[in-house]
């Protein structure tokens, strides 16, 4: 009799150990999506960083009385680049954002930069990869949330939490636009 209660005790432990590894491959498995997708997004942070000195330099010859503009990109694309974490980053992103709208702005009282070439390419590239931003913004957020539903559903909640599965932060933005 102790046998068979052995044998029982040992293939629950095996099922015990193999359900536990399920449940920890699936939630590393989310986990490195959303570095994936975190990691798409930076690249594009990245391309419309180094674009924005461009754009800056491209309009300071026009706006002259406009100066002021052009500093609150320049410190905005700053303090963005030294964002650390998603949500100080997302701030960042918005702030750099808003101010590069500004710029846009801005250049509607001034046709001979609205009809310069360079200008116009910088801005359909940074429009561009804002557009893009956002689309990876929301995949980013799609593999948060299949990852945080997991983390909070049963059996896996049991286990998230032991095994240093944290809750992850959406990328929020605070206005609408």
């Amino acid at each position: 009799m102790t046998g068979y209660v052995l044998g029982a005790l040992l293939v629950v432990l095996i099922l015990g150990i193999a359900a536990a590894a399920v449940i920890f491959n699936g939630l590393v498995a989310l986990r490195n999506e959303i570095r994936r997708a975190w990691s798409n997004i930076d690249v594009l942070l990245k391309q419309r960083y180094d674009e924005i000195p461009r754009l800056v330099e491209v309009c300071k010859g026009y706006v002259k009385h406009e100066r002021e503009v052009l500093e609150l990109v320049a410190q905005a694309r700053a303090y963005a680049f030294q964002a650390r974490g998603i949500v100080a980053q997302a701030h960042a992103e918005e702030r750099l954002s808003e101010a590069v709208r500004s710029v846009f702005a801005v250049v509607e009282k001034y046709p001979d930069l609205k009809a310069n070439e360079s200008f116009l390419k910088l801005q359909a590239r940074i429009t561009e990869l804002e557009n893009e931003i956002a689309d990876r913004r929301e995949m980013y957020n799609q593999c948060v949330t299949a990852f945080n539903t997991r983390r909070e559903s049963f059996p896996d909640l049991i286990l998230a939490d032991t095994l240093g599965f944290k809750k992850e932060a959406w990328w929020r933005v605070s206005k609408s636009r």
